[in-house]
């Protein structure tokens, strides 16, 4: 099984490096970009072969480690 953590910065906590992207877009011609956020996304192979248990372990990693849970928030998708 293989896991997908997306971890994105909370709403209304400041991204330097999005506002920088956004700058950088601008100066590149691109028109009509509004806020950008950034994020990271984090693959993770699991031997777990029980989706449910494959995710609340995952979930727990998050909480642990992955993502700082008090300006960040993540979502994860497990595939087979």
């Amino acid at each position: 099984m293989k896991a997908h953590v997306h971890v994105m910065l909370k709403p209304g906590v400041l991204d330097p490096q999005g506002k920088a992207i956004g700058n950088a877009l601008a100066s590149l011609g691109f028109a009509g970009i509004g806020e950008v956020r950034q994020g990271k996304v984090i693959e993770i192979d699991l031997q777990e072969t029980d989706v449910a248990r494959a995710k609340a372990a995952v979930a727990e990693m998050c909480k642990q480690l992955l993502a700082n849970t008090v300006i960040e928030t993540y979502s994860v998708e497990i595939t087979p």
